[in-house]
């Protein structure tokens, strides 16, 4: 009887291993997390010496029923109208968290837009373009990745629309 192997933990995330199995270019980032903080994202824009305007927040809403993941500028705030316009909804309501954990299967202040446990709609506001790379969560509180925005919107199958608000 063959023996079954054992796939080796190496403290990756599945948006690591997404990136990896994709061959996608990106660089890791990781900071101590401080779970005092009222911003994760901010943390992250400070810690790692980025402008939060290159940082991007993973933000589920809840658009006429069904969980859509809003990628925006930890800088700036989402607009729930602009985000149900772009995905041709009527109204978008921010998610449950508990939902948002259990279907992305990641924790709050760490959801990622890659490698979710249930691939939700994407859209990533449109101010990532302006940018060569933006950083957003590798998947858990303190840890970032950064990458094209190009890259992160073929890997998620993402809308760019403009869903940020200063």
């Amino acid at each position: 009887m063959a023996k079954k192997q054992q796939k080796k933990n190496t403290g990756g995330t599945p948006a690591t291993v997404a990136l990896t199995a994709a061959n996608t270019p990106h660089t890791l980032h990781s900071y101590e997390h401080d779970p005092a903080t009222p911003s994760y994202g901010e943390e992250a824009a400070n810690a790692m010496g980025v402008s939060p305007t290159r940082v991007f927040k993973t933000l589920v809403a809840d658009v006429d029923g069904e969980l859509t993941v809003a990628v925006v500028p930890v800088a700036g705030q989402l607009d729930l109208k602009a985000l149900a316009s772009a995905v041709g909804g009527k109204r978008a309501t921010m998610a449950d968290p508990a939902a948002a954990e259990r279907t992305t299967g990641y924790v709050r202040g760490g959801i990622s837009p890659l490698g979710q446990r249930k691939r939700l709609r994407t859209v990533l506001d449109s101010s990532a373009e302006e940018h060569t790379t933006i950083c957003v969560s590798a998947g858990r509180r303190g840890l970032e990745v950064e990458l094209s925005p190009q890259d992160l919107a073929t890997l998620t199958n993402a809308v760019l629309a403009p869903i940020g608000r200063a």
